[in-house]
């Protein structure tokens, strides 16, 4: 089996950099560079190549990656199946999950919690990358499964539906648009307009449904450009303009006053999530059970609050 010196090169060989590598393991820098001379000593070759700052792997390190990859996940898979053989919830493993802000902050944390009540000895990591970059998180093995907006036309990856998320329009309730409450597509290029930044999901969402307007996000003179969720909702509670936020993210403040839903015909914003593998790792027992609870823990929700929505 893979012993630690081997998890410590494969995070230089996935970072590219010994100091990021000592940041992720949380040990000292010098200490990612004895392991690696070790295992150089061990196979009597050079792993990585060093010019200046930059680091690379060396044909020899590609050949050890491959193998290192493999053994990590065959590694991960048989600690849970051996340990949960005679009771699946005393099982030992680990997970790393990768998704977008809005799935990171509002989704699965409550998953989480259930996950790790039931599964306790199992290590879980939460990866928050925007949309665009979960994917290839997923593919580099930086992940063991991912959740994303949407689907891509890769052949590498599985995709099995979560749940669909609702991005809305809406102002601080101090704003003049909160009086009017609807506002028509052509006024988005007149009025400040809050956006999300560049590759993040909510924007990619926000920019096809403005097509279905004839308008794109150029169209929009007054924009106002945050990077990520909290970012944007912070901003739109202290200003007047309009923003595009998911329903999730926003519940709250809705509820309470401090910002307004707002209406724009021809603009209705839902967004479909996935969970995310690799193929060949479908069978994953670690990853099954995670999307086991985390489907049916948000299929119960969903079930509640229609119940109460008919009462």
């Amino acid at each position: 089996m893979l012993n630690f010196g081997h998890l410590v090169f494969f995070e230089v060989a996935t970072q590219l950099s010994f100091s990021k590598a000592a940041e992720v393991l949380y040990i000292s820098q010098p200490a990612i560079t004895k392991h690696i001379q070790t295992l150089e000593k061990q196979y009597k070759i050079s792993l990585f190549e060093r010019k200046g700052n930059s680091v690379s792997l060396t044909a020899e390190g590609k050949i050890l990656l491959e193998y290192v990859v493999q053994g990590r996940e065959l590694q991960r898979q048989l600690e849970f199946d051996i340990t949960g053989q005679k009771n699946l919830h005393i099982a030992k493993g680990s997970l790393t999950l990768g998704t977008s802000t809005t799935i990171s902050l509002y989704v699965i944390p409550p998953v989480f919690s259930s996950f790790h009540q039931q599964y306790p000895n199992i290590d879980l990591t939460l990866v928050n990358r925007n949309s665009e970059n979960i994917l290839k998180a997923l593919l580099d093995h930086e992940i063991d499964l991912a959740i994303t907006q949407g689907k891509n036309n890769i052949n590498t990856v599985k995709y099995q539906y979560f749940l669909t998320d609702e991005v809305i329009p809406v102002c601080s309730a101090r704003s003049e648009l909160a009086k009017k409450k609807l506002i028509q597509p052509e006024e988005l290029k007149r009025i400040p307009v809050a956006l999300r930044e560049r590759g993040s999901g909510t924007l990619s969402a926000v920019t096809e449904a403005l097509q279905k307007c004839k308008l794109s996000i150029a169209d929009i003179k007054q924009r106002i450009v945050l990077g990520g969720t909290e970012a944007l909702k912070n901003f739109l509670l202290d200003d007047t303009c309009l923003g595009f936020l998911p329903l999730r993210s926003v519940a709250r403040q809705l509820k309470n006053g401090e910002l307004v839903r707002l209406n724009i015909p021809g603009i209705s914003i839902q967004r479909p999530f996935y969970f995310v593998q690799r193929r060949g790792s479908e069978a994953d027992r670690i990853n099954q059970q995670f999307i086991k609870l985390a489907t049916s823990y948000y299929n119960k929700t969903t079930s509640r609050t229609e119940s109460k929505s008919k009462h």
